[in-house]
């Protein structure tokens, strides 16, 4: 089957649960590579306000823990939940971990959101996926999302 849309793919929870992205479908995204032991792992936060003040009017974080980048997200599923509620109150959905970077391991997803040439080359690395599971934009890890560059693009993508 070929991918054309962000919602044409699948995953699993940080609980081990299957989860089709098509429930995403009418939604704007943002998907990030998340590491709980980074120093841009404050990010979380800001993440959590972001979802929290935008996911009545459609928009969701979806954060995709990855271990490709310095080794900074070993933890078990467990932890990685445990720590993202203790530290930062994430409610917004975490998946299982998965490999961000290019290769014969690369998660679908991230094969997807790399296929127009911008793939992240650190933790933190933000896709903005529209309504339709298109990709609008990628920022890098040092774009923070109270940015103005961020906020603007997410409400344009919700006003479409």
């Amino acid at each position: 089957m070929s991918v054309e849309s962000f919602h044409d793919l699948q995953t699993i929870s940080l609980q081990g649960q299957p989860v089709d992205l098509a429930r995403y479908r009418g939604t704007v995204v943002l998907a990030v590579n998340v590491a709980s032991e980074c120093g841009l792992t404050p990010q979380y936060k800001e993440l959590q306000a972001l979802h929290s003040a935008l996911e009545s009017r459609g928009f969701a974080v979806l954060g995709f823990p990855s271990n490709d980048f310095g080794g900074q997200e070993p933890g078990t599923p467990d932890q990685i939940q445990s720590f993202c509620e203790r530290n930062y109150g994430v409610t917004f959905p975490l998946f299982a971990k998965l490999q961000t970077k290019a290769g014969p391991g690369q998660s679908p997803i991230y094969s997807f959101l790399t296929r127009g040439g911008q793939a992240p080359t650190w933790n933190f690395g933000k896709y903005l996926v529209g309504k339709d599971g298109k990709v609008i934009r990628f920022f890098p890890s040092d774009i923070t999302p109270d940015a103005k560059a961020l906020r603007d693009a997410i409400e344009q993508a919700l006003a479409s």
